[in-house]
Formats: C-alpha cells, sequence, structure tokens
C-alpha cells in the first residue's frame, strides 16, 4: 500500500509539476544569463583556482570538492544502470537535457547561498533555508519545512538508497546469501558511518575523501577502456538514444514509465541541481564574489553528469547486453563490464561503490547537521546529537535490507517536495543573481579581480556577510 501511494504521488510529481518547474525554469535561468553554461565556461574554470581570502577559510576547490563528493555517488552508477533498464537508451538523452539546464539553476542557488549566508567565528555557513527566509521577509515556517523535507531526503531517503545499493554489488558473488547477507553488510556500513559520526572515524574520512577524488577518475579511464574496445558499436549507440528520446508515440503512450520521467528523475537525482543541497557547500566557501561560488557549482554539474553519469551509461551501451526490467540497478553494470574486462570488471564496480556509497552516506548527513542546526537556531546538546546519529545509523541498517522499488519511490519523492519549494523561491529571487552577475562581469571586463559589496546590486534584504 506505502509503495502504491508513493508510486501515486511521484507520478503527479514528475509527470506534471516538476517537469514543468525544472525544465522551464532552467530554460529561463538559460535565458536570462545568456546561456552562462557555455558563455562563461572559462570563468567556470578561472573561479575553481581562487584561494581563500583568510587562511582558515574554505577555498572554491574544496567547496567543490565536497558538493561533487555528495553528487557522485550511486546514482552515478545504479541510478543510471536502473533508467536505461526502465526508460531505454532515450533516458541518457534527458539526463543531459536536465544537467544542461540544471547548471543554470545551479548558479541561481549557489550565488543566493553565498549573498545570503551567515558569518561565524569559524568561517561562513548558510544554505538555501536562509535565502527562503529572506524571500519570506524573516517568517521561519517554509525554510523549517524545506529543512525537514531536507533531512527526510538525505538522513533517510538518499542514505537508506545509499546503502542498498551499496550491498547490492555483493549479489554477483557466490558468498552472497540473499536471506541475511544484506543485513550483514548493511551492519557493518551502519557500525563505519557510526563510528565516523561519534568522532572516532577522522582517518576513515581523511582516507576515502583522498581515495574518491582518484577514483572518479580511474572509474572514467575504466569507462572510457571498455567504450573502446566496443568503439564500432557507437554509431548505433547515439542512433537509439536519439530516436527513442524523440519517440513520442512510446513516451506519450505511458508517460510515467518513458524514457523522459526517468531520464529527470535519475538525472535530478544525481546531479541535484534546483533541489537545495549543494548550496550548503556552496555557502562555506570564501570568496571575493558570490558568482564565483555559482560558477564553481555549474562545473560540479557538468562534472558530474555530463562526465561520470555519461561514461555509465556509454559503458553500459556499448558493452552488447541488452537493458531489460530484471537487470535494473549495478547488475546491468557489471555484467556490461563484466563482457569486455572479464572478472576484474564487477570488482572494480564494486570497489567503486563502496568509496561512492561511503563519502556520499557522510556527505548526506553533512547536509543533515545544516538543516538540524538551522531549525534549531545553533547545533543541538550532545544528548540529541547521540541520539540523531545512533538513529541515523539504524537506519542506513534498515535501507540495506528493504526493497529497491519502495526505497527509490521514497528518495524520489522527498527530494521532489524540496525542488518544489526551492525552485519557486530562486525565481522569484533571480533578479538579485542577474545583478550581481552583471556585477562580476563588469568587474571582470574592467580587469578586476571582482569583489562584492551588498549595496552594489540594491539587495532590499538585510545581509550580515557582504555589508
Amino acid at each position: 500500500m506505502l509503495e502504491a501511494i508513493i508510486s501515486t504521488i511521484n507520478n503527479y510529481l514528475y509527470t506534471f509539476i516538476l517537469i514543468i518547474l525544472l525544465v522551464f525554469g532552467g530554460l529561463y535561468f538559460t535565458i536570462r544569463t545568456k546561456f552562462s553554461q557555455f558563455s562563461l565556461f572559462k570563468e567556470q574554470i578561472y573561479a575553481v583556482t581562487e584561494k581563500p581570502r583568510d587562511k582558515r577559510g574554505v577555498s572554491s576547490f574544496q567547496a567543490l570538492m565536497v558538493s561533487t563528493a555528495s553528487r557522485v555517488g550511486t546514482g552515478n552508477i545504479v541510478g543510471v544502470a536502473t533508467a536505461l533498464c526502465l526508460g531505454g537508451f532515450g533516458s541518457v538523452f534527458w539526463m543531459w537535457i536536465i544537467a544542461i539546464i540544471g547548471c543554470a539553476s545551479a548558479l541561481m542557488e549557489s550565488t543566493l547561498a553565498q549573498i545570503y549566508k551567515k558569518r561565524d567565528v569559524s568561517g561562513s555557513y548558510g544554505g538555501p533555508a536562509y535565502y527562503i527566509e529572506a524571500v519570506c521577509k524573516g517568517r521561519r515556517l517554509l525554510p523549517v519545512i524545506f529543512s525537514v523535507f531536507l533531512i527526510l531526503t538525505y538522513g533517510v531517503g538518499f542514505n537508506m538508497l545509499a546503502s542498498y545499493n551499496l550491498q547490492s554489488t555483493f549479489s554477483s558473488y557466490s558468498f552472497y546469501n540473499p536471506k541475511y547477507s544484506q543485513w550483514i553488510i548493511g551492519f557493518i556500513v551502519a557500525l563505519l558511518v557510526g563510528y565516523c559520526l561519534f568522532g572516532g572515524g577522522s582517518r576513515i574520512i581523511r582516507v576515502t575523501s583522498l581515495f574518491v577524488p582518484v577514483m572518479g577518475i580511474l572509474y572514467i579511464l575504466v569507462a572510457f577502456l571498455v567504450i573502446a574496445l566496443n568503439f564500432t558499436a557507437l554509431p548505433n549507440v547515439f542512433v537509439r538514444i536519439f530516436r527513442e528520446a524523440f519517440d513520442f508515440k512510446a513516451i506519450f503512450g505511458g508517460f510515467s514509465g518513458s524514457c523522459v520521467m526517468y531520464g529527470i528523475k535519475r538525472g535530478l537525482f544525481s546531479n541535484e541541481a534546483g533541489v537545495g543541497s549543494a548550496p550548503n557547500a556552496s555557502a562555506s566557501a570564501d570568496v571575493s564574489h558570490p558568482i564565483k561560488q555559482g560558477l564553481v557549482q555549474m562545473l560540479s554539474v557538468f562534472i558530474d553528469t555530463i562526465l561520470i553519469c555519461s561514461a555509465t551509461a556509454f559503458m553500459c551501451m556499448c558493452s552488447g547486453i541488452e537493458p531489460t526490467a530484471e537487470l535494473a540497478g549495478v547488475g546491468y553494470v557489471q555484467q556490461s563490464i563484466f563482457s569486455a574486462l572479464g572478472t576484474f570488471g564487477p570488482v572494480f564496480i564494486t570497489i567503486s561503490m563502496m568509496l561512492f556509497a561511503f563519502t556520499t552516506l557522510l556527505g548526506n548527513l553533512f547536509y543533515v547537521d545544516k538543516a538540524i542546526s538551522y531549525i534549531n537556531r545553533g547545533m543541538p546538546g550532545k544528548t540529541f546529537m547521540r541520539a540523531y546519529y545512533v538513529t541515523a545509523s539504524l537506519l542506513i541498517f534498515l535501507g540495506a535490507g528493504l526493497n529497491s522499488s519502495l526505497l527509490w519511490g521514497i528518495a524520489d519523492v522527498t527530494m521532489g517536495f524540496m525542488t518544489l519549494i526551492n525552485m519557486p523561491v530562486i525565481l522569484i529571487m533571480s533578479k538579485y543573481v542577474i545583478r550581481a552577475l552583471n556585477d562580476y562581469k563588469k568587474q571582470r571586463k574592467e580587469g578586476k579581480d571582482p569583489v562584492f559589496h551588498a549595496k552594489d546590486i540594491d539587495l532590499p534584504h538585510e545581509v550580515d556577510y557582504w555589508n
């Protein structure tokens, strides 16, 4: 019954409301910023290289790594494979579209997070809750609701799903027993995450944070190797992508299961542009102008979807293994890579999933911390936080053994509600981002390193960082 209710809500959300919000909102931002995804690509590279003014501050590159580490996770492997198996090759095209126009949405939300961020002794902090509060003229009801949905999305839906996806990579091995293996793996993962949350796992966090960027590069290289070994299949793959993407008879005949639906859902799950998650990391960056961090987050969306998701998609599509509903998930990726690289392939995917999923679990809980801090007007006491850490670890354990379609449904619903709040707000507030962008361009044209002051864009709201 629960699965049926969630499925019904998802159908309405992704068939009508979110498509209008994300696609038309992203197109509006793209036009207003004069196709900034392409015209400002050099500026994106320039912004990443900026060093913080304060040596203790967080650099643009560090903020990029935090948001990319959260974005690059199980969605890039399992999410893409699920979209291919259930939505067909055409879903890749719609993932590209949602990413390209999503870059403009990422510019908007991350710039707003910078403009409305707060200052404390350890640096800066902020996120969507703070610019939502500004648009609500100081009333906290809507930003608190948004924060609750963020907690449900990242602390419950995404983390339970990441736990399931992680344990599912072991299902192809002979030692895996479907009756109890998932619970054992889930228990180990929950224990490791709990250990990190309680402060004993700083070494684990440092090691995984070091390996994940390296693993991301290796993953792309291995994917390119598989594609190179099957390069003769590429022409047919491209033909199928565009043929299925524009097969309107099939799309409108069953829209809820179409390539458009799966492309948008899995693309949004992967790059999170417009959802309101990455701005929590963006607000911590120490930059001289808010637009710089907006440009950095555009680059993060590009890395996530255009590079890593495409690597997974083409690795699978070129393998010759036909996607089916039974293969939906990591099984399709493992079979595809096995056909090209033998037994090394599935082992490599398992290691990739372990690292991606583990850092995603911790990154998601970083966002939850920020939401809890906003609701409570500061971090709660030790007793509450200990109870929260235990609950978060227990949810990770439970997620490992639950039904995958139910977990995907829960994650899609809560993420959808976050987007329903965030996108209208950034549409309302977009004029201030446009003013900031024009100010940035003007200073760059004058040969300056842009520096921002709130008075330069006639900001009507009180901000404590840029005055």
